[in-house]
């Protein structure tokens, strides 16, 4: 349940994850075959640039935290907002594959640094008991985005592409001005004398050996799912559109689909992190995303069969996106307390950036040999059970510590 007083600090989480995961990577996802159908790129080019992304959320991931250490919060933020502001202006004008390249690059830098900063800033800035709530609800900002985009970027399409990165530009300019206004009314110094409290147990979790394993195995696990989810969230529109032929109008919808699944995996989150704690959601969460992302390419391709397949996959994979990383970011809270939060979460984010960096350029080379996507999707389910393992080993660990 979401109190007042926790509106300010929930609006700054889902603007920074709405623009800089649900926006600044996701709405590039319906864009990729109208990028090709309108000739602006081949096909092979629309899916590297695609990974370019992902080469910049890497580098902002692995800079975010030192920067953050540095620079002051509110500046920080506002001066990533703008530059996913610019990187969208900068697409509109079609000047060669160079500068797309550079500015979908900038776009992944500032989209990575507001993933770092914003939830991790939350963390620290409300009380203990609101973490449940606000710590996972903020993610919902992904699946905001991820709707949004699959719901404007069909209409906008119809009229020009260039219209299309120029109403991105002012989706994310609004949401810029929406956070700086929360941000100015977080009460700075009472939440963070209530995560004072934690401190010295942050560190002597800090210190322990055993959390430091525990926490490592989530962390690797994590960047396990983001060497998975790469079909899904790169490729999942125009595999549906070009590949099984059913068209932009049908995967737009099914895009639409996996937004409204990001907008309640964060909700999904939630109810089990309260019931039955982060760590067995977290597995929970593994194992549907891992099935679910092998599920478009099993069973009898029927059409009406494929539609229903196409549907659960994804809505679920939309869901156990923003879930994992809200799960990731609570387990990681758990472990080592608000203290170390960002920290810990800055190279979980690292991880996850270097991650999908590697798995898209990895998976766009793999479609450039296969000529399809259908292998793609057998190798991510695989990569998201090694990741499920993972997180099991983290539990058992982490049992065996508490006994």
């Amino acid at each position: 349940m979401v109190i007042k007083q926790d509106i300010p600090a929930l609006l700054v989480g889902i603007m920074s994850t709405m623009v800089g995961v649900g926006l600044a990577r996701f709405a590039y996802t319906p864009l990729l075959p109208e990028l090709i159908s309108q000739n602006w790129f081949s096909a092979s080019q629309a899916v590297y640039l695609g990974a370019a992304n992902l080469l910049g959320y890497f580098l902002g991931a692995i800079a975010a935290h030192q920067i953050s250490e540095r620079v002051h919060l509110r500046l920080l933020m506002n001066v990533s907002f703008f530059a996913v502001v610019a990187s969208f202006i900068g697409c509109a004008l079609p000047l060669g594959i160079e500068s797309f390249f550079t500015w979908r690059l900038i776009a992944g830098v500032a989209g990575a640094i507001l993933m770092v900063v914003g939830p991790a800033s939350v963390i620290a800035l409300i009380p203990v008991d609101r973490r449940a709530s606000v710590g996972t609800l903020m993610f919902t900002g992904i699946g905001i985005g991820a709707l949004l985009s699959a719901t404007i970027i069909p209409l906008l399409v119809q009229t020009s592409l260039v219209m299309t990165w120029v109403v991105l530009a002012v989706m994310t300019l609004a949401s810029a001005w929406v956070n700086d206004i929360s941000l100015s009314k977080l009460e700075y110094a009472d939440n963070a004398n209530a995560a004072h409290l934690e401190t010295k147990k942050d560190e002597d979790k800090d210190s322990s050996t055993g959390f430091n394993r525990i926490v490592l195995l989530v962390l690797i696990a994590y960047g396990f799912d983001a060497l998975g989810f790469i079909p899904h969230t790169i490729f999942w529109a125009d595999f549906l559109a070009r590949e099984q032929e059913l068209g932009t109008y049908v995967a737009s919808l099914q895009w639409g689909l996996f937004g409204l699944g990001a907008m309640c995996g964060p909700f999904i989150a939630r109810y089990g992190a309260s019931n039955f704690g982060w760590s067995k959601t977290l597995n929970a969460a593994f194992l549907a995303k891992a099935a679910a992302i092998i599920l478009p390419v099993l069973f009898i391709q029927n059409t009406s069969f494929a539609i229903l397949k196409y549907t659960v996959s994804s809505f679920i994979v939309g869901a156990m996106v923003p879930g994992i990383v809200s799960l990731t970011s609570g387990r990681i809270a758990e472990l080592v307390g608000p203290k170390h939060h960002k920290k810990y979460w800055g190279w979980a984010t690292a991880i996850f950036a270097l991650a999908q960096a590697v798995s898209g350029y990895a998976m766009s080379g793999l479609y450039g040999y296969f000529e399809s996507y259908y292998w793609l999707f057998f190798i991510a389910s695989a990569l998201m059970s090694i990741g499920l393992v993972l997180s099991l080993l983290s539990a058992h660990f982490s049992s065996k510590k508490e006994v």
